[in-house]
């Protein structure tokens, strides 16, 4: 069976796992505390970050960007990037905002700052990051609503791996209670769409050790 190098609350491991269950594909999760560079995982991938997937035949897939490329060629149904040119091209712009744009304004100042630093022993959080992570949100949900006011789903009108990016990194924002969904009724009609998907029960049903989700988190209505 293949298997995925992952951590819980890593936006793009879970971007890979969501993946993985719009293609309906089997994987076994093995949790890679990446803070202790064991030599084995190094093997797998020098960089000594998650993901990688290893598939059936051994062969390993570093990296959530590069996996979902190779996810969506090597098995295409259902096609997650776009049936043309010009539908990928959107979706990849899409993608790359929340892997990127995202990452750098929300997800490190909160998912990093509030979670990873412990595991690093890079010493307490950031109260300032925090706040600027809590005050950054705000823009790209309302993005999100725009985007949704005149398309389908974020890059069209297919659920596109574009949907996955965002719902990947809210998911682990959401995970810790810091999603204000209650002042972006747009992302959140979005978001519970998305919730609904068979892809997001397992991440719906995720808990990590010492941190307790809020009772929304995994409630299909909210």
């Amino acid at each position: 069976m293949r298997t995925l190098y992952h951590l819980p609350l890593d936006p793009g491991c879970r971007q890979i796992r969501i993946l993985l269950g719009e293609k309906r594909l089997e994987v076994a999760l093995k949790t890679e505390k990446v803070w202790e560079r064991r030599e084995g995982f190094l093997k797998l991938n020098p960089a000594g970050e998650v993901p990688v997937l290893i598939e059936e035949d051994g062969t390993s897939i570093v990296g959530a960007a590069v996996a979902a490329e190779y996810l969506d060629e090597a098995y295409p149904e259902p096609p997650l990037l776009g049936a043309n040119p010009l539908d990928r091209a959107e979706t990849r712009r899409l993608a790359q905002w929340f892997d990127v744009k995202f990452r750098h304004e929300v997800s490190a100042n909160l998912i990093e700052e509030k979670v990873m630093k412990r595991f690093l022993g890079l010493g307490q959080p950031n109260a300032s990051a925090i706040r600027a992570g809590h005050q950054n949100i705000h823009y790209h949900l309302d993005y999100i609503a725009w985007l949704c006011d005149r398309r389908r789903w974020l890059a069209g009108e297919s659920f596109s791996l574009a949907d996955i990016a965002a719902a990947a990194h809210l998911s682990a924002i959401d995970y810790l209670g810091d999603v204000p969904w209650e002042d972006h009724a747009g992302a959140k009609d979005w978001y519970a769409r998305v919730k609904s998907r068979p892809s997001l029960r397992a991440i719906l049903a995720d808990h990590i050790p010492g941190i307790t989700p809020p009772k929304h988190y995994a409630d299909l209505d909210f």
